[in-house]
C-alpha cells in the first residue's frame, strides 16, 4: 500500500491553488490559434495538457471552472467525489474510482464552463488521479468560485457550494 506522502515525494507534487497537490506532466507542443477556440479561451492554447493530482481526506478542491473540457483518470487510493454544477444549474456528483459495482468510474469528464470541485469520499485517506485538459489548461481560463456570487446564482446548491469554497 502506498501512502499520500509516498506519491507526493515520488511524483514531486506541489501545493495547488484550489487545494491538493499537483504537477504538470504534459503540455502539447501543438498550438491552437485563439480564432479556432471557444470565446472563453483568452489566447492561443496548447492542444492538450495533463497533470497528476492528489487530494487527501479533510482537504478539498475548491469549486472552479475552466474554458476547456477536463478528463479525470483514477490511479490510486480512495474514491473521489467530483461535484459538477452545469451552467443550467444541474448538480451531479461523479464518483471517480475503480469499483464499478459501487457506481464509480475510472474516468470522469467535466464539461467546459461547469463549476466543479472535489473531495475524497468519506473513510478514504487520499486519491491520486490525473487530469487532462483540451484545449490545454492556462490560468487565464481559470476562475475560482466566489461563495456568495455562486450561491446567489444557484441557491438550491448552497450547501455544497459552502462546503467547497474558501
Amino acid at each position: 500500500m502506498f501512502t499520500a506522502q509516498y506519491w507526493i515525494e515520488k511524483l514531486k507534487l506541489a501545493n495547488h491553488l484550489e487545494g491538493g497537490a499537483f504537477r504538470e506532466i504534459y503540455r502539447a507542443a501543438l498550438m491552437l490559434p485563439q480564432t479556432a477556440l471557444a470565446e472563453a479561451h483568452k489566447a492561443d492554447r496548447n492542444a492538450m495538457t495533463s497533470i497528476y493530482y492528489l487530494l487527501q481526506q479533510g482537504d478539498f478542491s475548491a469549486l472552479h471552472r475552466i474554458a476547456s473540457d477536463e478528463v479525470w483518470h483514477f490511479y490510486d487510493g480512495a474514491p473521489l467525489s467530483i461535484f459538477e454544477i452545469e451552467p443550467t444549474g444541474v448538480l451531479t456528483e461523479h464518483l471517480l474510482g475503480k469499483d464499478l459495482d459501487k457506481g464509480q468510474s475510472p474516468v470522469v469528464i467535466i464539461s467546459a464552463g461547469s463549476w466543479f470541485g472535489s473531495r475524497v469520499k468519506e473513510g478514504g485517506g487520499f486519491t491520486l488521479c490525473g487530469c487532462s485538459v483540451a484545449p490545454g489548461f492556462d490560468f487565464q481560463d481559470f476562475e475560482l468560485a466566489d461563495r456568495g456570487a455562486l450561491i446567489a446564482q444557484y441557491p438550491q446548491h448552497a450547501g455544497i457550494i459552502s462546503e467547497l469554497t474558501r
